[in-house]
């Protein structure tokens, strides 16, 4: 899948957002901003001013009510190959334990910003998507891939334990047992593997991917934007709390919910069979 080559546009219409660096794209059309990573020659590995973009625009994307959909892909058929190595290599240790340790927390919050962000995020993969970029892609709440993408922790293979999240999202995606395996022993995950162990919820041709991925975002965009955040919100609570409290606060939120002027439109649309029309109010 390719959404747009370096410097080109994601697609022909729509508003292009500002990044501050051609590494990240970004563009607005149906409510689905598609963010695209833009280093593919570098197979969309992490650069310094790309995880400086994402930190300063995933929040933006969280309170712009024209968005109610984040499509995240990578240019030049890669999705991310996660931490770029070869400025690992050149820079060697970190000088300063304390300060390596301040900037990594800082670009963690990139994973806790896809999953918590009030509006429901995808991630479309084609290519490897390795170590931090397997993390981005599972910090989404839905992936679909091509069936040539491929998936792997990567970090065994490095001498690191894991970052962005990894550890935490595996175990809440394929479970304890699974999760330790790939943690371990790192190998490549084939798609239609990553699917039959629950990583991804769709596999498509590869030519398939781009179209596919965005009538999923549409869709999703198109839905009410209060109830999904909810939904989002509750799914994300679900994996840690008890069931008297999800029960306690379904409650809450659907008595909310039902005071809103999408739920009037909802019923409306209902009774004259048309498709609603969702403002988030």
């Amino acid at each position: 899948m390719n959404f747009g080559a370096k410097g080109e546009s994601v697609v022909s219409e729509g508003r292009t957002l500002e990044t501050g660096t051609e590494e990240l794209l970004a563009q607005l059309f149906d409510r689905v901003c598609v963010l695209t990573l833009n280093r593919p020659e570098a197979r969309n590995a992490l650069s310094a001013d790309m995880k400086a973009a994402l930190l300063e625009l995933l929040p933006r994307l969280g309170r712009d009510e024209e968005v109610g959909c984040v499509l995240l892909t990578g240019a030049g058929g890669a999705f991310c190959a996660g931490g770029d190595t070869k400025s690992m290599a050149r820079e060697g240790k970190p000088q300063s334990p304390e300060e390596r340790k301040s900037v990594v927390l800082r670009d963690h919050q990139i994973s806790l910003l896809l999953h918590t962000l009030p509006t429901p995020t995808i991630a479309a993969v084609a290519g490897p998507a390795a170590g931090a970029g397997f993390a981005l892609a599972l910090a989404c709440d839905l992936r679909i891939c091509s069936d040539s993408a491929f998936f792997t922790t990567a970090y065994a293979k490095l001498g690191l334990p894991g970052d962005y999240g990894t550890a935490w999202f595996l175990t809440h995606l394929v479970g304890l047992a699974r999760a330790r395996e790939l943690m371990f022993v790192a190998d490549r995950i084939e798609a239609t593997h990553a699917e039959r162990i629950g990583l991804v919820n769709r596999v498509v041709p590869a030519v398939e991917l781009e179209s596919e991925a965005l009538e999923l975002a549409r869709r999703i965009a198109c839905g009410p934007p209060i109830a999904l955040s909810w939904m989002k919100d509750a799914l994300n609570r679900a994996p840690l709390g008890d069931l008297a409290s999800s029960l306690e606060l379904d409650a809450m939120r659907s008595c909310d919910a039902a005071q809103t002027e999408d739920y009037t439109e909802a019923i409306g649309a209902l009774r004259d069979k048309r498709t609603p029309k969702f403002k988030g109010r």
